[in-house]
This record gives C-alpha cells, structure tokens and sequence, in this order.
C-alpha cells in the first residue's frame, strides 16, 4: 500500500485545488474517466455552445413578425458538432498530459481507474489493465462527481437511448426526438434540436416543466412550451420498445393509454452522486438519503482529514458551487487552524432554454412556507423600451425582498439573456444592497435591458 499526503479522486473543480503551494506534498490524483469532469466534457460549456448555435438557428422563425425576412438554410449538424467537440476534447487531453507528464507535477502520481474505499481512507484503485492498486493518505478530497439516472423503465435498457453525456456526439440530427424528462437538461436539449429543425417531444410525470423553478416561472415556460413542443403532461412511461429504427414508448396519462414514436431517445431524469461507486460507507463518510456525501460548512465529511466537494455533497450540482467549494478546501487543506467556511447563501442558477431562465434565492413557494413576511414585485420585458424594440411578450422579472429590511431574498427573472440580467441581483442580495437603494443610488442605462430590473426594484412596497 503506496502513502500520500494527500488523495484527490475526480479532476473537475477537485482538479484546480493543486497550485505551486501544494509543490511539497505527495499527491495522488485518481480518475476513472476524462479528465476535467462533467462541465467540460458532457455538461455546462459544450451544451452552452450548442444552445448558442441554436440560438441563431431560431432566429428567422421570430424575425418576420419584426419586418424582416429571412430564413434558415439548413444546419450542417457534423459541423457544429465538430468545432464544440474539437475545442473542448484537446482540452481534456491537454489536462491529463499536464497532470501527468509535465515538471510542475513531479510530486503527483496519476492514477486512471476506478477508486472504491476498502476502510477509512484506504482506497482500491482498479486500473484499465484490471490490476489492483492501494493507495492511503491522512487527508483525501472527493470530488468524483455524479452520473446520470437511469429510470426504472421496464424494456429501456434494450431500446438504446441517449443521455447528456452521448447525445451531443449523434452521427446525424434525428427527425423526431422524445426527451424523457422535465427539467433543466430536457428544456436546454428541446430547444436545441426544436432550433435544428427536429420535431421534439417532452414527456413529464409531472403536471409543469422545470417545476423546482418559481410557480409562475414553470407555468409560464410550461404554456410557451407546448406551443413549440409536443409537450406531455402527467405521464407514467409504462415501458419501451424498438421496432426497427423506431423507439416506442408506452404511455398512461390523464386520457389512458398512449405511444409515442420517434428514432432518437433522450434520458434527461436527472443525476445521481458517484459516492456508492467510492463505496464511501465503506470508507466511514457518511451520505444521504440522496446519496450525497455529507458535509459540514467547511467541507468536511464524517471521516477526519476527509473533504468532498461539488456532485457529490452539494445538491446544487452547478460547476460555480463546485469551484467556490474547491477554493475553500483548498484553503483549509493548507490552513486546518483557520478553517473557512463556504458560502451557499445565495447560490444563483441559469435554464439555457428559450426563453432563458435565471434564478436566485428563495422562491415564493418556499417563502410562504418558510412563514415570513415578503412582498412581490413584478416587471414584464414587454414594458420597457428595450422590450419594445424585441417585441417581448412573455418574459418577466419576479422580485422578492423582506418589507422590514429591504433586502431582496428571492429573484427570478424569464426572458431574453436572463442569466446576465440577474447577475446585479444576486450582487445585491450578496453585500446586503436595499432594494430601494439599488433602484435609486446609480444611474440605470436607458434604454437597456437592464431597466426590467430596475422597474422591479421600484415596484416593491417596503415598510
């Protein structure tokens, strides 16, 4: 059994924790498959550049009704696919090459495979060779991530369905896709392949789309969807099968029995935390019943000198929770006398759907449950001039703040670049800014989009 000082297992965000600091410490870095994780290989920049290709592929629809006539010509699908894949897979492959090979890193032993804890922080790594290797350390970061959920759909597994992870590497753009799922990596893929010109249709055991977002988000974005999609509600998938190269799912929903038909499946269910593959019981960490690994303000697992961070203990799951978190053990592997704490306060999310969606803080939902007082505010795009010029009908901006304090403890914003129009929300909520002070203490560019947040913020009766 090989020593370390420290064991890393995942090269996402737990990839960044190593700097020149950490140049006297023997390392062992362990990961059982591409090196930089699910946001740069199969989650949030390669999806981002499709939804911007996708973006431009919609534009002609929406055009005519501003006086201009254009029209999309075709999407060259091979293209797209090639130039996202063809930046970001040299990047993964530079990343492993760095960690392996180059001098920086001489005190850092690679291991590629799969980690599994035989006791506490004794780790089994099985290598692509299927040897066996034993590694131990007084300190051990887990950053292993998660994997998609596969539902318990009888005939599923025989059908062949895509998930996030292979359906951005399609040889070719499908006619008809049939995304099994609701939330935010379903609306992201619906509008993606709708905007390549391919006949989506969303099934949801639920009776709304992204139905964690606020109430009069998900129903809002549920209405708009269906008239772009052919959007099932309150489905139960009963079970799968292929007939040649056609998927069938059987359905029961409020009218009975139903099928649908389509030559590519997407699974978008959700995810689930890689710590039964750690076997992190087996290592003393304690997990929940999500099987999320659990921890303290510090990061701390239930096993001393042992931190985990990003999908794996945060039921966020977003690559900015991931890194702030990454920067705090780092700071608290090199300085355990004075520990921080991370800060999960306000922790702010983006659907890059169309419209986009953007949120902060607590939902009306949640502060009605939570028992205290709040006001609500509310600006439609369409009433400011910048809303005038794109003619936006559907999106808005939902504030909440405390009438006492001023302060702001909820946003949630569905429209055109919402993920950037939240931001001085979430700044404000952040260092404490009143929300009436917000709206009146700067100057607000006129006419920008921006003005939807400010009309807001002076929509809201404090005492």
């Amino acid at each position: 059994m090989r020593t370390f000082d420290l064991v890393i297992i995942g090269t996402g965000s737990g990839n960044s924790i190593l700097d020149p600091r950490f140049k006297d410490w023997r390392v062992a870095v362990v990961e059982k498959g591409t090196f930089g994780g699910t946001c740069l290989n199969v989650g949030c920049i390669p999806t981002k550049m499709f939804v911007h290709t996708a973006d431009l592929a919609a534009t002609p629809a929406e055009s005519a009704r501003l006086g201009v006539d254009s029209t999309l010509d075709g999407v060259r699908w091979a293209e797209i696919r090639d130039r996202i894949f063809g930046r970001i897979d040299p990047i993964a492959a530079g990343g492993r090459e760095y960690r392996k090979s180059h001098a920086d890193n001489s005190n850092v032993t690679v291991y590629e495979g799969v980690g599994k804890f035989t006791e506490p922080k004794v780790l089994e790594v099985t290598l692509a060779d299927g040897t066996k290797e034993t590694i131990t350390a007084p300190k051990f970061v887990l950053a292993a991530g998660g994997r998609v959920t596969t539902p318990d759909v009888p005939g599923l597994a025989e059908v062949g369905y895509e998930t996030s992870d292979t359906i951005m590497r399609l040889e070719q753009l499908p006619k008809k896709l049939t995304i099994l799922g609701s939330g935010f990596v379903a609306a992201e893929f619906a509008h993606v392949f709708s905007s390549y010109g391919v006949d989506v249709t969303v099934i949801a055991r639920s009776g709304a789309l992204l139905r964690s977002e606020d109430d009069d988000i998900s129903e809002r974005f549920t209405a708009l969807a269906t008239r772009k999609w052919d959007v099932r509600l309150d489905r139960k998938t009963v079970r799968a099968e292929r007939d040649g190269d056609v998927i069938r799912l059987h359905l029961e929903g409020p009218s009975g029995a139903e099928t649908v038909e389509s030559d590519v499946l997407l699974v978008a269910v959700g995810r689930t935390p890689n710590s039964d593959i750690l076997d992190a019981k087996a290592g003393g960490i304690a997990v929940d019943p999500t099987g999320h690994v659990i921890v303290d303000e510090y990061q701390r697992t239930t096993v001393d000198g042992v931190y985990a961070l990003g999908d794996i203990s945060s039921p966020y799951e977003l690559k900015h929770v991931a890194n702030h978190e990454a920067r705090i053990v780092q700071h608290n592997l090199l300085h355990p006398e004075n520990a921080k704490a991370a800060d999960h306060r306000f922790v702010p999310h983006a659907v890059f759907t169309s419209p986009q969606i953007a949120s902060v803080g607590l939902t009306e939902r949640e502060a009605a449950a939570s028992g205290r007082r709040y006001v609500v505010a509310e600006q439609a795009y369409a009433d400011i001039a910048y809303g005038w010029a794109m003619e936006d009908t559907s999106g808005f901006v939902k504030l909440l703040a405390d009438p006492a304090s001023g302060q702001l403890i909820g946003a949630h914003i569905m429209g055109p670049q919402a993920a950037s129009v939240i931001q001085p929300l979430i700044q404000a909520m952040s260092f404490g800014l009143r929300a009436d002070e917000m709206a009146r203490g700067q100057y607000w560019i006129h006419p920008g989009m921006p003005e939807v947040v400010e009309n807001a913020l002076l929509k809201l009766v404090l005492d």
